[in-house]
């Protein structure tokens, strides 16, 4: 038996693929767990994308995620990552375009009439993909369930993979807390197909569709392990 501690991203891609190897594996949570950060997190397939600070070992085994995701889970959006900047940062489309890999020159409002008239060119990755975290971990565990791996409070009962996140700073008194910044938005006159990424020197940013007219737009990742709070959806634009 193989008990995997912690229902987030890791801990249900962890029991996955253990069960997939056809191992006895079980999930332990406790009761009054909160939901996972894990389903607040962007949701961007975008391996080419991370190779701006990634090493190459990391973009080369990031490829295999989507095919992994769509297999396990589903609802992988093949759309690609659109990747722009405003006229005065161009430079910053220049930078992003050597560090990285996977991409033509694109005319953005050809990809997304939306962005038309706004931004003179772009970068597009077209074999990155997005999907929702929350319906896809849901999906992730709802699996495992339906084949019999267990999920339960309570002492681990064989051999421990440890997915806990920062709660496992009880064993490992170095771990760091990272957070990202994320807003959810409704806006309903707005027509996004793909992840648009924004580069800017100081305050880069990127927009995820989530259907429904719902978009996430993140920022940058911050050293805080503060839980933050959820603010009430805006309309518009």
């Amino acid at each position: 038996m193989i008990s995997v501690l912690g229902s987030g991203v890791a801990g249900l891609c962890a029991a996955t693929a253990l069960h997939a190897r056809g191992l006895a594996v079980e999930v332990i949570m406790p009761p009054d767990a909160p939901p996972p950060v894990s389903v607040l997190a962007g949701g961007m397939l975008a391996p080419f994308c991370e190779g701006e600070s990634a090493l190459n070992d990391i973009v080369d085994r990031g490829q295999a995620a989507a095919d992994w995701w769509q297999r396990h889970a589903g609802g992988v959006v093949r759309r690609g990552t659109l990747v722009v900047a405003p006229p005065r940062d161009r430079a910053e489309l220049v930078r992003f375009a050597r560090a990285t890999r996977g991409h033509a020159p694109a005319d953005p409002g050809a990809l997304e009439p939306e962005l038309a008239g706004r931004f003179a060119s772009g970068l597009f990755f077209a074999d990155e993909a997005h999907m929702n975290p929350r319906a896809t971990l849901t999906t992730l565990r709802q699996r495992l369930e339906e084949n019999g791996v267990p999920f339960r409070d309570g002492a681990p009962r064989g051999r421990i993979v440890d997915c806990r996140g920062i709660a496992a700073r009880d064993r490992l008194g170095d771990l760091r807390a990272v957070r990202g910044e994320m807003l959810e938005v409704l806006a309903p006159d707005v027509a996004l197909s793909r992840t648009v990424r924004l580069l800017h020197p100081r305050f880069p940013c990127y927009i995820v569709p989530r259907g429904g007219g719902r978009y996430m737009i993140g920022a940058t990742m911050v050293e805080s392990g503060r839980a933050g709070g959820r603010a009430a959806s805006p309309r518009g634009r």
